[in-house]
């Protein structure tokens, strides 16, 4: 960071690392729409072990391995991307910067990763695709009591060229998160959750959850609305929040495509494993019958190192993406993709690995875990 630190407001602060990006944002988001970024659900204690878990796997580094060339491409469900990093599904970006999602479409279009659209975007699916129309991207679902208003949504993305459907099945109901409650969180008027623009206006008197009426989400959800989602689309189904190995043998059961590891950055239920630390055993179930990611507590590139040793395919960032959108937009977001990038580079060459396929567990140190 610049070296007038009272005032982060000197004409152009490096911005050398994430937390950069996260005290820029910090300091320039409403109190309101930093806390419900910010948020974790009751004390934070997974939240914030999203974060402490990296710092205690120890990695093994290999020397004298030529690693004058290094490529960072992988694929997911079959298409190239240009590192395994994506963008998860957040909520509201048009609250950290005015163009939102398809600032962030554009972003991850310019660097050649994967997207996971949120139901609960600002910009309408629609829009994001007209944005980028070239980016690769898949769309995050929720289950509502109206099945109607998910089949929907499904036909559009699915008519509009997104290549996957991501279930997102960790929020029978919503995590206690205490600032949203305190601050009386509220999209502000001239923003809205734009998949159901004109869906719900006539129900102006149901008090409201995060930008739609409140228990709309199906808390009935179960095993079996897997294999009717399956029932209505082509696309692969990617399960996102499973945290068991007994949940990741089910998902195989169920014939999914994919499942991320992920506690839903610690905002719903709050005393569960970190999600890098529930990585290993779903990794082993699985045993490379479908593909495997992660989100939660992702700030270096060794983090992404770590994860991919562990198992994952792919890891994908939440905050750090608001982070970027936030300082810049469109640009801000591929200055946050283009620094994982190089320092995921430069973690891989300084442990010896080429490329990703030389990325195994033997890179990471057990005994100390």
């Amino acid at each position: 960071m610049c070296s007038c630190r009272e005032g982060a407001h000197c004409a152009e602060m490096a911005m050398v690392c994430l937390t950069d990006f996260e005290e820029y944002a910090k300091e320039h988001l409403s109190k309101a729409t930093w806390d419900y970024y910010a948020a974790g659900a009751d004390e934070c204690c997974t939240r914030d072990d999203n974060l402490l878990a990296y710092k205690r796997i120890r990695l093994r580094p290999r020397i004298l391995r030529d690693v004058s060339l290094s490529d960072t491409r992988t694929t997911v469900q079959g298409t190239e991307i240009s590192f395994p990093v994506g963008i998860a599904p957040t909520a509201f970006h048009c609250l950290a910067w005015h163009e939102g999602e398809t600032a962030t479409a554009r972003a991850t279009e310019a660097l050649n990763t994967c997207y996971i659209t949120s139901t609960y975007a600002t910009c309408s699916v629609e829009e994001i695709v007209a944005a980028a129309p070239n980016g690769y991207r898949w769309f995050q679902l929720y289950v509502y009591r109206d099945r109607k208003l998910s089949e929907q949504l499904v036909h559009r993305v699915e008519a509009l060229g997104y290549k996957a459907l991501v279930l997102t099945v960790d929020v029978p109901y919503t995590g206690k998160r205490r600032d949203d409650i305190r601050n009386q969180f509220k999209l502000p008027p001239h923003l809205k959750v734009k998949n159901f623009e004109g869906i719900f206006e006539q129900e102006a008197t149901v008090p409201e959850e995060y930008g739609i009426p409140a228990n709309t989400l199906d808390p009935s959800i179960s095993w079996k609305d897997v294999y009717w989602l399956q029932s209505i689309t082509r696309l692969p189904v990617i399960i996102k929040g499973i945290l068991t190995k007994e949940d990741a043998e089910l998902a195989v059961e169920h014939g999914v495509q994919g499942i991320i590891v992920s506690n839903h950055g610690g905002r719903q239920l709050d005393g569960g494993p970190a999600s890098i630390d529930a990585l290993a055993e779903i990794v082993d179930t699985v045993q490379g019958r479908i593909e495997v990611y992660l989100d939660g507590g992702i700030r270096t590139g060794s983090d992404v190192l770590k994860a991919l040793a562990l198992g994952a395919r792919c890891v994908f960032i939440g905050r750090p993406a608001v982070w970027g959108l936030a300082y810049k937009g469109e640009e801000g977001l591929k200055e946050v993709l283009q620094i994982l990038n190089d320092e995921f580079r430069l973690s891989m060459a300084l442990s010896g690995c080429r490329n990703v396929a030389e990325i195994n567990r033997n890179l990471i140190q057990f005994s100390k875990l």
